[in-house]
């Protein structure tokens, strides 16, 4: 793994999940970390096991955004390694979906993760590395997940046009999509059932759910120098859901 010491790393929704462990990892590899999220407690919890540092902020309010990044802005200046990673995910058959739910989906996995990426890139420095947590589900599709999948679909086509507009900069963008990885949003969706566990492990090839660590070596792979010819590029790792 690359040595990211001296390195400013940025990781939206860094509380728990992928986050969190991406955010011990890029920490291990010597970058300064900051961690955000939207609920406090869970945010200050996070960042005092990880020994990082911890700020508040809801990735679906631009005021939220413009905030975080002036206090980002002031107190570490120029940033490295931008992971916007929050994200929630609901699940409803098409003809049930009620605007509150497309609204609350679409408004922190597009809109949010949009303009905190747009935001970011005046403080991001020449040659920095942003990493866009995406899905497998943005091109496997099963009933119930439209407007998941509409959302992280549409994250994978600004991660391609991003790193056309940023490469002048040496900035690259790419597209993390993990398959069905163990966390605790697994249990906010439901998907701890173990009939709905055996339904999604019988479409993965290795048979068993990914780990956040996993996840997070391909995020620190990314971040590092190693990656400096890859841009633009969407990276599946999903125990082979997606062949």
């Amino acid at each position: 793994m690359s040595n990211l010491t001296g390195k400013i790393a940025v990781i939206t929704g860094g509380n728990s999940g992928i986050g969190y462990s991406s955010a011990r990892a890029l920490k291990e590899q010597g970058a300064t970390v900051i961690i955000t999220g939207r609920r406090k407690d869970a945010v200050e919890k996070a960042a005092l096991e990880l020994g990082v540092s911890g700020l508040v902020a809801d990735q679906a309010s631009l005021p939220g955004i413009d905030a975080l990044v002036d206090g980002i802005s002031r107190q570490f200046g120029k940033v490295d390694i931008l992971m916007v990673n929050a994200g929630i995910s609901r699940f409803a058959p098409i003809e049930s979906m009620e605007e509150t739910m497309f609204d609350s989906i679409m408004n922190v996995n597009l809109k949010g993760a949009f303009f905190t990426l747009g935001r970011f890139i005046p403080i991001l420095n020449d040659h920095a590395s942003v990493i866009m947590l995406s899905s497998t589900s943005a091109s496997t599709f099963t009933p119930g997940i439209s407007v998941y999948s509409a959302s992280k679909a549409a994250v994978n086509a600004i991660v391609k046009v991003a790193a056309l507009e940023l490469a002048p900069r040496k900035i690259r963008v790419n597209a993390v999509s993990p398959g069905p990885v163990a966390t605790e949003i697994m249990g906010k969706s439901g998907l701890e059932e173990q009939g709905m566990q055996d339904r999604i492990l019988s479409g993965i090839p290795l048979s068993r759910f990914g780990a956040p660590e996993e996840v997070a070596k391909l995020v620190v792979y990314l971040s590092g120098p190693d990656a400096a010819f890859i841009t633009g590029a969407e990276f599946m790792i999903d125990g082979g859901q997606s062949i």
